[in-house]
């Protein structure tokens, strides 16, 4: 098992081409795009997008939806990830692999959760994610226990997504002797659904760039 040495950046619900562009100015390693209508932060049907740097991952994210309809959204934007936020199957991820198609696999955790419910996606999820359990598939804006994730084996390096705002990077370093890939930032930066605050885009960038 190889551990992250850096901790990367990922800033989801992305969906104005103005902030997506202002957003990529700022140089976070991933940023994704929501494809699922139940959620404010839904890119819409007739979503457009923008030029971004190729140096930044784009990932699209999905709830439960048919694998015909991901492989369009892949296609047509140019997709470097599909993360899977619903209850997706093994199966289907062993097809989207097959199509040359990486994937994040998302587990919703609570103070009970079994982490050995992430063991059969190994082989097919290249990261995991972890998400606040709740009522909805994503969004909640709060934070899990994450004491909890030393109860992982730590086998694919994972996402800490939740409810994370800039004066959290303190405690996100805390967590580097975990196979910490990338910190998922979405509610805890906005200043309304899918529109990013720049400013404090920058704080937690520049924040963990100085203590990575």
């Amino acid at each position: 098992m190889k551990r992250q040495s850096t901790i990367k950046i990922k800033i989801c619900g992305m969906k104005e081409s103005a902030n997506i562009v202002a957003v990529s100015a700022l140089a976070p390693d991933y940023l994704g795009f929501i494809f699922y209508e139940h959620t404010p932060r839904f890119v819409g049907r007739e979503f457009s997008m923008p030029e971004i740097p190729s140096s930044i991952k784009r990932v699209g994210v999905f709830v439960n939806e048919s694998i015909v309809e991901i492989l369009n959204k892949v296609k047509r934007y140019r997709l470097d990830f599909v993360q899977l936020h619903g209850d997706e199957s093994v199966g289907l991820c062993n097809k989207l692999n097959h199509e040359g198609i990486s994937v994040i696999k998302v587990f919703r955790v609570s103070d009970d959760f079994d982490f050995n419910k992430t063991q059969e996606f190994e082989d097919v999820s290249e990261y995991f994610l972890f998400d606040t359990q709740g009522k909805k598939y994503g969004g909640n804006a709060e934070k899990f226990n994450w004491q909890v994730l030393k109860k992982y084996n730590q086998n694919v390096p994972f996402f800490l997504s939740g409810g994370i705002k800039p004066e959290d990077t303190e405690k996100i370093l805390q967590l580097k002797d975990l196979n910490l890939h990338a910190i998922d930032i979405n509610s805890g930066v906005e200043e309304a659904p899918g529109k990013k605050d720049l400013n404090k885009v920058s704080l937690i960038i520049n924040s963990l760039t100085i203590n990575n």
